[in-house]
């Protein structure tokens, strides 16, 4: 059967903002996604019975619950198709950091299994699907860097130089449902524009709350800004503070203290994962 092996890169939130919240009761945001060279591997083969199953992936995660393994049956119901997939999820990214590795693999599977399976969806319309599994799941799926709005659905893709970063994992979890039900979040900034971005505005709303509540990722925070400026992702707990260069950021991570973990990676405004697709549109065997 066919088999195809995928990149789900990890993001960045180069700032993230409320603006407000809607009627429902989601939150309005403003945000910059930039995606990693630092990605999951996902591999997916062809089953002819119509069954999905997640072979490989994390332990701690029910397979049922598993994002990877909700898109493939998303897909599969909204386009009836009549094969399944045997998906296995090989983990790089930290769970639970805000670097969107959830999200990012259940985009890969979108793309990949549209592809083993000859479905003929666009990306705009498998961003669609990919927003009924998570906010974040469509600008994985376009894989364009973008400045993000609405719920973080409304995207504008945009070029951002290149960028080194170090990526900097507490060890701690951070669950994001506290977060936006706490009473000291921010949720009422002025929207801003890109321009104003790069002059130096913007922030993460997230980081105070966190330092609060998570002194290990307070401290990391203040270890890592000795260097850099240091900043949260998303809703944490990893953080990330740009570098000049890969070796530059491989001299920070050899002072790092051992009960935290990190990484060097390269911040790219087309995601590995399009980049593979675009240069290799046959990709299976």
């Amino acid at each position: 059967m066919p088999t195809l092996t995928l990149p789900a890169p990890a993001k960045l939130n180069l700032f993230l903002h409320i603006t407000g919240r809607r009627a429902d009761g989601y939150h309005l945001l403003q945000t910059l996604f930039v995606f990693l060279d630092f990605a999951d591997e996902i591999t997916l083969t062809v089953r002819g019975d119509g069954a999905i199953h997640r072979t490989v992936g994390a332990v701690d995660v029910p397979e049922v619950a598993d994002l990877t393994v909700r898109a493939a049956r998303l897909l599969q119901e909204v386009t009836a198709c009549p094969l399944g997939a045997d998906i296995q999820v090989f983990k790089r990214i930290p769970m639970g950091g805000g670097l969107g590795g959830g999200s990012s693999d259940a985009a890969t599977v979108l793309q990949g299994l549209n592809r083993l399976w000859q479905c003929g969806l666009s990306d705009d319309e498998l961003a669609v699907l990919g927003l009924r599994l998570g906010a974040d799941v469509p600008v994985f799926v376009h894989g364009q860097a973008a400045w993000a709005e609405g719920v973080g659905e409304q995207l504008t893709p945009v070029d951002l130089p290149a960028c080194w970063y170090v990526v900097i994992h507490p060890q701690v979890h951070v669950p994001t449902s506290e977060l936006f039900s706490a009473s000291d979040l921010t949720r009422d900034c002025p929207a801003i524009t890109l321009a104003a971005f790069h002059n130096g505005v913007g922030a993460n709303v997230f980081q105070p709350v966190v330092e609060k509540r998570y002194p290990e990722v307070a401290e990391a925070i203040s270890w890592l800004s000795q260097y850099s400026n240091a900043r949260l992702t998303g809703s944490g707990s990893c953080l990330f503070a740009p570098v000049s260069s890969r070796q530059e950021g491989e001299i920070i991570l050899q002072s790092l203290p051992d009960k935290w973990c990190g990484f060097v990676a390269a911040g790219v405004s087309i995601s590995p994962l399009q980049q593979k697709l675009v240069i290799s549109p046959t990709l299976y065997n």
